[in-house]
């Protein structure tokens, strides 16, 4: 699945790896690249159309997606990893409607225009996913929910020729991780190493320094074998 030529839709387009992922598209020869921001977002580049998208606002995604006359890649990026009380109720209900109940919503919204390229969904996630943050205990949660979440829907559109990626980012120098004093990689590295793994067919993606050392042991582990031997059973469902 190359870029080029391709219409990309990027959530939470405007800062850090989001907007990194945009420019990263144009450089490679995107047609057209729907930037969805919560915000309006004003851009020189006339392939980036913006859309207003706050991905737990229902109207609001079905709005975008009757915008969108044709798409090829899905990049579910947007999220939140807020100050945490471990197991208080109301920040893990928080971190739950972004990062899980949002991106599922985005995604089905715009499976059907998937399913008719014969496209792809990648959607970031992090190595929290794997091994909880301590600090960021609601993150962690709601990032392994979303990893199970996308390896699902992995399953039961490879039938429909959808391909599902998974990024299992690690420090990226974000706002969103600026506070914690760490090696991180670049927002522009990490965009050049999703599309990069991308264009090999990975289904799950190391894009970091940090994270990088994982890949071979990560695609040979249990849980890829699980994965492969449990999604056998999603070919004779009915479809999505």
């Amino acid at each position: 699945m190359g870029i080029e030529g391709k219409t990309v839709l990027v959530t939470g387009a405007n800062r850090g790896i989001g907007k990194a992922l945009v420019a990263e598209a144009l450089a490679r020869g995107a047609a057209r690249v729907y930037a969805g921001t919560r915000q309006p977002l004003a851009d020189a580049d006339a392939r980036v159309t913006p859309l207003t998208l706050d991905i737990t606002d229902a109207a609001q995604i079905q709005a975008a997606a009757g915008q969108v006359e044709s798409l090829d890649i899905l990049i579910n990026n947007a999220g939140i990893m807020l100050p945490d009380i471990p197991f208080d109720p109301a920040i893990l209900e928080r971190h739950m409607a972004v990062n899980f109940h949002g991106t599922n919503a985005v995604t089905q919204a715009f499976q059907p225009a998937l399913v008719r390229s014969g496209g792809a969904i990648i959607t970031m996630n992090s190595a929290a996913a794997l091994s909880p943050l301590p600090p960021f205990p609601s993150y962690s949660i709601s990032k392994s929910a979303l990893f199970s979440l996308t390896r699902t829907m992995r399953a039961f559109l490879a039938g429909q020729g959808v391909s599902v990626h998974a990024v299992l980012a690690g420090p990226i120098d974000t706002d969103m991780t600026r506070q914690l004093p760490i090696p991180k990689s670049s927002p522009e590295s990490a965009a050049q190493a999703i599309f990069d793994a991308v264009d090999k067919g990975e289904e799950d993606i190391f894009p970091d320094a940090t994270m990088a050392p994982m890949t071979d042991m990560w695609r040979n582990g249990p849980d890829k074998i699980l994965e492969r031997q449990f999604a056998e059973l999603a070919q004779g469902a009915p479809p999505a």
